[in-house]
């Protein structure tokens, strides 16, 4: 526990001498001024004149005269270093932090209490007689001990939030983890960690998983997205965003800001205890977008692209599938192949319907019509066969990055 040292005692040169004698006359009054400082202090306080909180008023008690003690104390020896007084402040502190208030309410109580219990003082002072340069010693000597029970209280609150923050990550993490792994898990634990965790259990999630660049441009840049659980030392980093579409938080400029324009993949929105299979498909859309066959900027939806994800989801059979379906295209000249490999596409998605081709591709409806008139040459009857088109299709999609995230587009018109 790194409670502040002390400093600047009264003896030092510089400072003027507070008889020791009075330490004693002084220690005689301590009850009586408390009491007068427990009573201003409640009355200028709100927090500490609740009478159903005994713990406030008992924490206020022992502050007070802790505090005073320590006053005395500094006149009756001025080397002292009231070390366990300050420890009690820091406890306090730290007891603020640990119940979730806030250290203003403490420090309020430490300047109304500081500043009432030196007009008591100083009237004392005044009774005895005393010079002025002793009544300045007290003074001084009165709210260099206020700073130094403020300055033990706020290192003791500021210990416990830095603790309280780091616990609370590491059950977030923990939480995280059991969310995402493979295995089953009981509601019941997953209810537990989150109230440990002080996280809502949500019906819904999606996982975002998020670009980790080389260079480290991205790396200092946590998502702000409020409840959500994140790992950004996980490869992908990921998000588990909790109702993301009840907040319809993927839609707008807020999300774009709060993942730092990185590029994402927003994994679908599934059941809390699926929160693994959106990551799976958040984990395959970044890669996709990696290769390009999917946007490689911006926040690519899996929801948007099922159709491609679902197409690559087993490479070497789709692989061997498009060898099959466009073998005929190898007689074709190198430098016909791909316009004819997009003129068919087009023309399959279309419904065959040759000014649509002409409207896709941007060229003139002659030009598709001798296109197809080679494609009918290489392929033959396979272009009217239902189960031969549909292999075309996978094939011709697969094999060009952008027809697949053209035909997703067609997809999602039709819905």
């Amino acid at each position: 526990m790194a409670v502040p040292t002390p400093r600047g005692r009264p003896g030092e040169p510089g400072t003027a001498a507070v008889p020791p004698e009075l330490a004693e006359l002084l220690f005689s009054q301590l009850e009586r001024v408390a009491d007068e400082v427990e009573e201003e202090v409640c009355r200028q306080v709100p927090e500490y004149a609740r009478p159903a909180d005994g713990t406030y008023r008992r924490n206020l008690r022992a502050g007070v005269v802790q505090a005073l003690t320590l006053f005395v104390d500094h006149i009756a020896d001025p080397c002292g270093q009231g070390a366990s007084i300050a420890a009690t402040y820091y406890e306090l502190g730290r007891g603020e932090a640990l119940e979730g208030r806030s250290l203003d309410a403490l420090q309020s109580a430490l300047r109304v209490g500081g500043l009432h219990a030196w007009r008591l003082m100083g009237r004392t002072a005044d009774e005895l007689g005393l010079d002025t340069a002793t009544v300045a010693a007290l003074g001084e000597l009165a709210f260099r001990t206020v700073h130094e029970v403020a300055e033990a209280a706020a290192a003791g609150y500021a210990e416990a939030q830095a603790r309280n923050a780091h616990e609370l990550e590491r059950r977030r993490r923990r939480l995280l983890d059991l969310l995402l792994d493979d295995g089953p898990v009981s509601p019941e634990t997953v209810q537990d960690l989150a109230h440990g965790a002080r996280w809502r259990v949500p019906a819904q999630v999606a996982v975002v998983a998020l670009v980790s660049s080389a260079d480290g441009h991205f790396e200092n840049q946590l998502p702000t997205m409020p409840g959500a659980l994140m790992d950004m030392e996980a490869r992908p980093p990921r998000v588990l965003v909790p109702d993301p579409e009840g907040s319809g938080r993927f839609g707008g400029r807020a999300f774009v800001l709060g993942i730092g324009g990185r590029p994402a993949a927003i994994g679908p929105t599934v059941p809390l205890a699926e929160a693994a299979r959106s990551l799976h498909w958040a984990t395959r859309a970044l890669g996709l977008m990696g290769r390009g066959i999917l946007p490689r900027q911006g926040a690519v939806r899996c929801a948007d692209h099922l159709s491609t994800l679902l197409l690559h989801s087993d490479e070497p059979l789709l692989a061997h599938v498009a060898a099959r379906a466009l073998a005929p295209l190898s007689a074709a000249s190198e430098g016909q192949r791909a316009r004819l490999a997009e003129t068919l596409l087009a023309w399959l998605l279309s419904g065959s319907n040759v000014p649509d081709v002409a409207t896709r591709l941007h060229v003139h409806p002659q030009t598709v019509r001798y296109r197809l008139r080679q494609l009918e040459k290489l392929f033959g009857d396979c272009l009217h066969d239902p189960e031969a088109r549909l292999d075309l299709i996978l094939a011709l999609r697969s094999s060009t990055p952008s027809a697949a995230v053209r035909l997703d587009e067609v997809d999602r018109s039709d819905q």
